[in-house]
């Protein structure tokens, strides 16, 4: 099969949209970083002159066809840089996600076998160090930057820097194979390998062909019309597969700018001078974002808080009315038009988002009241439904078809069938070749027909042809009274109020259910601090007569909800306890995406299960903790178990 025929224009691979790019956009900005302050800018002649002669400096270590490359760091145009030079040489990036600790590396690296690493700073390096041995196929190491590693041993470590000098001065030598490598790429070459979060088990390799991107990045780009003077800030994990498609797919094939911040602190300082056209966040930056806003309101003036509660009045009214382009009463779009001169565009400027285009969540559902308010204020948030597997993108939602409560509408190319037990499948040029040494998952979850299982439950609205997400379907249960369990839909409800960060639901074949909260701490801190309470750690706070009694009230009102929802109505929430400790991916709770691990809390927390369902007023528990030294510890504490009020099923009712 020709390439030409295999992709558009000929454009089959990374390198080949990088080329074309220099070509076209070659004095246009492709990656932005501040560093130190300042922002440095790279065009895209720049750009692919800094991947070529990382290319040839890798052929000059000796990089082979088929090598695994892992790339480990903070979003930085060098590390973007590096998966692109690796695909020029007939390598596969791996990135892993930068806060993983030395185990979970070390089975990465030894899974999929990498030969080299290109590591930012000296912390990746180390936890690299600290596991090497272990790994059986590790040569050599690239650092980015040299701070701290001076006295090191460099046997096997280089500077990016000094692979980059090293490929400028052997370019006429090594540039011959560089050209013959990336001649040798075709739409079903591997573009990228990315590892599962392993909510279940141990992460999965899903391996990504140019096809799966470059086909889903197109799609993608011309559905919500990307184009080349759009910019992004890219400060997710590079090795999820939202920012890949982001950072790289869609930067490539649109042309568009990727903004680099300098560091998480300085994250949204960084997005306020960017100001992206599109943006991307899961609803937990959407979430802090708006508690911190609401805390500032807290601390302003009674003047200033109640323009802002009236024209947040009037933009909850009619500003998504608006923003589709629907038709208001002149009275409400001169009040919008004032709001949006006194409210909503300094706030939207304190947030980053005055000249966001398209925004996106996705990962979990959002809050209708978040995801509203958000609108409310002119900005084009919408959702989608994705996953690895699918190179990101299943479902978006179309301008002017958005709303809370569905995930939108099948994207370009994507089918989509719902199975009798209710779940999502779906078929596309974005499916996955295969899970990297383990075919038995692979053909579990991609049947021969390419139609692979999304391990989610839904449905899809016959009026409107939108996808709506019940639960993950492992955890879909039943109550022992047989009616429907799903713990995420209540979750979710939980997570809306400010004052909770997460939230885990119990109850499968179980006459009730119960459920753990973690509190915010930013928010239920800054409320500590206006009514003079003093606390000394998270456990102190979370345990306060007042705190606990403010989340019981939550929690009832979400019963008053969940009761509303006749198929779901059993799922209220009858004891609760809000846990001592917030659950950490270090500690295994969560994984690097800030999932729940559910089984490995059924079995860590298993005695203050049991205590939610024998009667206990409370319950002593120890538990074990890692500290962000690696050092591990424990904490113990007396938890106050809850009993909620629970309202009258909805089938109850109707009844009556």
């Amino acid at each position: 099969m020709s390439k030409t025929s295999n992709g558009a224009n000929g454009l089959v691979s990374v390198p080949a949209l990088l080329y074309r790019n220099a070509s076209e956009f070659g004095n246009a900005p492709a990656y932005r970083e501040k560093e130190f302050g300042i922002w440095q800018s790279w065009t895209w002649s720049q750009t692919c002159e800094e991947v070529e002669a990382l290319a040839l400096g890798l052929l000059d270590l000796g990089v082979a066809e088929g090598d695994f490359i892992a790339v480990i760091g903070r979003n930085r145009p060098y590390l973007y840089w590096s998966m692109m030079a690796a695909q020029m040489v007939g390598a596969i990036p791996v990135p892993l996600y930068q806060d993983a600790a030395a185990e979970e590396m070390a089975y990465t690296l030894s899974h999929c076998g990498a030969r080299f690493v290109i590591a930012g700073d000296q912390e990746q390096v180390d936890k690299v160090m600290e596991v090497q041995a272990d790994l059986s196929d590790f040569e050599a190491m690239i650092y980015l930057d040299p701070r701290g590693l001076r006295k090191y041993d460099h046997s096997a470590l280089t500077q990016y820097s000094a692979v980059q000098a090293a490929g400028r001065e052997k370019r006429s030598a090594l540039e011959p194979e560089m050209k013959s490598r990336i001649a040798k790429l075709d739409y079903d070459s591997t573009c990228v390998m990315l590892y599962t979060s392993g909510t279940t088990g141990k992460p999965k390799g899903v391996v990504l062909s140019n096809r799966n991107v470059i086909e889903t990045s197109k799609s993608s780009s011309e559905f919500d019309g990307l184009r080349q003077s759009d910019s992004i800030l890219a400060y997710l994990p590079m090795a999820w597969v939202g920012d890949f498609i982001f950072s790289v797919g869609q930067a490539l094939w649109t042309g568009f700018c990727t903004n680099c911040p300098e560091s998480a602190e300085t994250m949204h300082t960084d997005l306020r001078e960017i100001g992206p056209t599109y943006y991307f966040a899961p609803p937990r930056v959407f979430e802090t974002q708006l508690t911190n806003v609401m805390i500032r309101m807290e601390d302003a003036s009674p003047f200033k808080k109640r323009l802002f509660d009236y024209f947040m009045g009037v933009a909850r009214r009619v500003g998504p009315a608006i923003l589709d382009g629907e038709s208001v009463s002149a009275s409400d779009r001169l009040l919008y038009n004032i709001g949006e001169l006194m409210v909503y565009g300094p706030l939207k400027n304190t947030l980053g988002f005055s000249r966001v285009r398209v925004g996106y969540t996705a990962g979990e559902a959002i809050g209708p009241e978040i995801f509203d308010f958000y609108r409310s204020l002119g900005i084009n948030l919408k959702q989608l439904y994705g996953q690895t597997e699918a190179t990101v993108f299943i479902t978006a939602q179309p301008d002017g078809q958005v709303r809370s409560d569905t995930v939108g509408v099948q994207c370009p190319g994507v089918e989509l069938r719902i199975a009798d037990n209710g779940e999502v499948f779906y078929r596309s040029p974005g499916v996955f070749v295969e899970y990297y040494k383990n075919a038995d998952s692979t053909a579990d979850t991609k049947d021969a027909e390419g139609w692979v299982a999304t391990g989610d439950a839904g449905f899809i609205e016959e009026s409107s042809g939108h996808l709506r997400i019940i639960d993950r379907a492992k955890d879909v249960g039943k109550m022992a009274s047989g009616s429907m369990f799903a713990p995420k839909y209540v979750e979710n409800k939980l997570k809306f109020f400010p004052n909770i960060l997460e939230a885990v639901v119990f109850g499968n074949e179980r006459d009730e259910c119960t459920a753990f909260i973690n509190i915010d701490l930013n928010a239920v801190g800054n409320w500590a601090e206006r009514n003079n309470i003093a606390y000394a750690s998270y456990q102190e706070l979370a345990g306060h007569p007042e705190v606990v009694a403010t989340i019981q009230s939550h929690v009832e009102e979400v019963n008053v909800s969940v009761a509303q929802d006749e198929m779901l109505s059993d799922c209220q929430i009858h004891r609760f306890v809000v846990l001592h400790k917030q659950l950490d991916a270090d500690d295994g709770e969560l994984t690097r995406t800030q999932k729940v691990r559910r089984r490995i809390i059924e079995d860590k927390f298993s005695d203050i299960i049991d205590a939610l369902y024998n009667g206990s007023t409370d319950v002593s528990t120890t538990t074990e903790v890692t500290y962000e030294d690696g050092r591990k510890g424990a904490i113990s504490a007396t938890l106050d178990i809850r009993s909620a009020a629970v309202q009258p099923v909805a089938q109850k009712m109707a009844a009556e």
